[in-house]
């Protein structure tokens, strides 16, 4: 060919900063010459001259270009549509993955017809450091617009992701969807505040998770939500949908016997379903539903406390509502100053007593409140250490006040043993006599 070598000289060094390889073609001849190519190229072993440009294209294609990518680069290199491109558009810009070496390379090959419209440029990038910069910067935003819309304690879908689904429903509603059918149930923790305050937040964290666990087994196959602290909606659908009163009764049954068997969290929850045609929101079905399920919460509540009370036969003092305040009160004061360790505190003049929720559920105990402790509690002492036990409840029961130092091994809900070395005081009214005995058991 004959070409100005010094025009191209400069044309070759400018591009040679943006491009891994350029070359000049003759459109009439199809004859081709190699400006430059960088060392990443070298795999392809490009010649520095050819008679056929566009037949050296097809063959270089069959050799390197990813298999998934042949047929669309194959139809982009074909003279006659890459013309009838050039002249309508001047350039044409074709990426696709290169395998070189073993490795997948992803390239961008730019043709542009010269103004002489006699000779097209064609210019290679390796682009696949952009390629992966934003493949990662995609990624990134992917896994954080995921993570907005997850719950980080619990796993589940957080309020944000309720709230697009939300506005979705709003929307058929409005629409008059006649075939829209939804049900929710909304479900609240009973007595987190006092786990919290009783066993800490790490604890409290725990029943938020379990009471989670519980819903989503039940509610396979419905969006459950957190949306609070310790609240979840469930957005019912499909098979939910259709067996939602078994489903409810199901983890109404769940919450009942962990609340009375302090196996697990009780969890209140109420239902309401969608009646097209009458509401007029999501937010009449939600009410309904929350409603409800405040209901239930009264009821897991409105049961007597005494009947959340161990109470041996035989029993049959009660302790008057004000002395009971009188102890949670005094036993929340020994809870925030013990640190570690089993909380207990005996009402002596009712033989009534508080223990921490956290033995309770270690020993396999029916309540944190007991009437006549020391007949629950010897059941779990070990055969070997109940002598030195009764004597020592003996002791207390008969108003020595001295404090005392002991160790017993104690049997566990799972029926291991473990040494317990408790730590215990008596607290003596203004005559002397013993009143409430107390203190702090600390396993070993």
């Amino acid at each position: 060919m004959n070409i100005d070598q010094v025009a191209f000289g400069q044309v070759a060094t400018t591009l040679a900063k943006h491009f891994d390889s350029m070359y000049y073609v003759d459109i009439e001849t199809d004859s081709f010459i190699e400006f430059f190519h960088s060392e990443m190229l070298n795999y392809l072993k490009l010649p520095e001259q050819g008679e056929d440009f566009f037949g050296f294209l097809a063959d270089q294609a069959r050799r390197v270009v990813h298999p998934d990518d042949f047929e669309y680069i194959l139809n982009l290199i074909n003279k006659e549509a890459l013309l009838k491109k050039l002249r309508e558009n001047t350039s044409s810009i074709a990426v696709c993955r290169f395998v070189m070496g073993g490795k997948i390379v992803h390239i961008c090959h730019v043709s542009i017809l010269c103004e002489d419209n006699k000779h097209i440029l064609g210019c290679i990038k390796d682009i696949e450091s952009e390629f992966r910069d934003r493949e990662e910067e995609e990624q990134i935003l992917r896994s954080s617009e995921r993570l907005a819309r997850l719950d980080e304690l619990t796993g589940i879908k957080n309020k944000n992701a309720y709230s697009e689904h939300v506005d979705t429903l709003n929307e058929l509603i409005s629409r008059r969807d006649k075939k829209l059918e939804f049900g929710v149930v909304m479900c609240d923790i009973n007595d987190l505040k006092l786990i919290n305050d009783s066993r800490g937040h790490s604890f409290g964290d725990e029943a938020i998770q379990k009471a989670c666990r519980i819903i989503c087994e039940i509610y396979e196959n419905s969006a459950v939500y957190r949306i609070g602290g310790d609240e979840f909606a469930v957005i019912l659908t499909d098979e939910d949908y259709e067996r939602r009163y078994e489903l409810l009764e199901k983890l109404r049954k769940e919450s009942e016997d962990n609340a009375r068997l302090r196996s697990g969290p009780a969890v209140a929850c109420g239902m309401s379903v969608y009646h097209s045609g009458v509401d007029k929101s999501f937010s009449e079905v939600f009410d309904r539903a929350d409603a409800r399920m405040y209901d239930n919460k009264k009821e897991l509540k409105s049961e007597s406390l005494l009947k959340k009370i161990e109470r041996p036969e035989g029993t049959d003092s009660t302790i008057p509502d004000e002395r009971r305040r009188q102890l949670d009160s005094l036993f929340g004061a020994l809870y925030t100053t013990a640190g570690d360790g089993y909380v207990f505190l005996t009402d002596l003049r009712y033989n009534f007593s508080r223990w921490s929720l956290s033995l309770i559920n270690d020993f396999g105990l029916q309540a944190e409140y007991m009437y006549h402790v020391e007949k629950i509690w010897e059941k779990h002492i070990h055969p070997e250490d109940m002598e030195r036990y009764l004597e020592v409840v003996d002791a207390v029961l008969h108003g020595n006040s001295v404090l005392y130092s002991i160790s017993y091994r104690a049997r566990r809900a799972d029926g291991t043993y473990v040494i317990l070395k408790p730590r215990g005081f008596v607290l003596s009214d203004s005559e002397g006599v013993p009143e409430y005995f107390g203190g702090i058991i600390i396993p070993q």
